[in-house]
């Protein structure tokens, strides 16, 4: 992911319409053959277009500026003027543009290829052809092209995934991505290894899992210590959370305390989401002790024991992942029910009935 972006600021600006031809017909043995003056074309539309292979906003970054072709004027003999050309702005899934100005959302793409037309270009004048009367046969006048809009956005991307991974640095997040799917993030033993969120799936059964690693956080990062909490909105759509804790670490209560307080600091509702807490590097000497301290803090919650080097714990993790995944396409769906069923007629009569009686 080189040249990761997930925040830019562009201007995009729909066509101008053509403006409408004054002319009149010339031709032999048609005398006085009157208006004929043709219709402008419309301006071109700025379209937003969701394609899947896009990650990033880096392409945003290289182009900041999207201008729709003008139509062209109409001509002679009622010829049209050509319709200008929209523009097309692609973008990742899950990208949200806004107002820069409010910072009101005015579309949150989060399904594959939607498409989205923000700005419709200006509709082209009418020629004098549609002015001719009875009583004013010969309009020497036209319409002119109306003018196109132009728009500053804010574009941002939230990554979409099912699971998301949060821990401070070296707590395993990496080791545990390259472990689980085809993604290479870089793993090494100093902190903030990674700098940008990777992406992987993981293969569960009948399904993929698609799982985000984020660079660590660190006491403070709500306040801009270490890369501070910019990447903790890519977790914001997620189903479910892994908390990774680093069972080498001399803390690990305060570890947890602190990845907790973080979250909350930058959005108590990821506090609310589901989560699976992990202790990694049980294969080193001298965790075990701190597992069981974690697990005597957490009581109900579920903790695994995990080594990504010796693939213990790995299965347990996979079928939590699976289960936590389930579990939240089982309450979308009640939720989805509970929806149709409020809006059937028949429970509509019944609610009907019931407020007579």
């Amino acid at each position: 992911m080189v040249g990761f972006a997930d925040e830019v600021y562009i201007d995009v600006a729909s066509g101008n319409g053509g403006a409408g031809c004054v002319a009149f017909r010339r031709e032999k043995y048609v005398p006085k053959g009157g208006p004929d003056g043709g219709d402008g074309g419309n301006g071109g539309s700025v379209i937003f277009e969701v394609r899947s292979n896009l990650k990033t906003l880096a392409h945003l970054k290289a182009k900041r500026v999207y201008r729709a072709e003008n139509g062209e004027p109409g001509m002679g003999k009622k010829r049209h003027g050509s319709n200008g050309n929209d523009v097309i702005v692609p973008i990742p899934p899950g990208t949200i543009i806004k107002d820069p100005e409010t910072g009101r959302v005015l579309k949150d793409f989060t399904r594959p290829d939607e498409e989205l037309v923000l700005l419709v270009g200006g509709h082209g004048g009418r020629g004098n052809m549609h002015f001719a009367t009875s009583k004013k046969q010969t309009p020497r006048y036209a319409q002119p092209g109306l003018p196109g809009e132009e728009l500053r956005l804010h574009v941002e991307l939230h990554l979409i995934a099912d699971i998301g991974f949060v821990g401070l640095p070296n707590a395993g997040k990496s080791s545990l991505l390259r472990t689980l799917t085809n993604a290479h993030p870089k793993v090494a033993s100093y902190a903030f290894t990674t700098k940008i969120p990777h992406l992987g799936v993981m293969k569960a059964d009948y399904r993929d899992i698609v799982l985000a690693d984020i660079p660590g956080i660190i006491e403070g990062a709500s306040h801009g210590a270490g890369l501070g909490d910019k990447f903790l909105k890519h977790i914001s759509r997620t189903s479910g959370l892994a908390v990774l804790i680093d069972l080498s670490d001399e803390d690990v209560l305060h570890t947890y305390q602190v990845v907790l307080h973080e979250l909350e600091e930058y959005a108590p509702d990821l506090l609310q989401k589901p989560r699976v807490v992990i202790g990694s590097k049980i294969d080193l000497e001298g965790t075990q002790e701190n597992y069981d301290k974690l697990q005597a803090l957490l009581e109900e919650e579920q903790l695994i024991a995990l080594s990504s080097f010796t693939r213990v714990g790995l299965e347990e993790v996979k079928t939590a992942f699976l289960r936590l995944v389930e579990t939240q396409d089982a309450g979308e769906m009640e939720g989805s029910e509970k929806a149709r069923a409020f809006e059937h007629p028949k429970h509509l009569e019944n609610t009907e009935q019931s407020g007579n009686v």
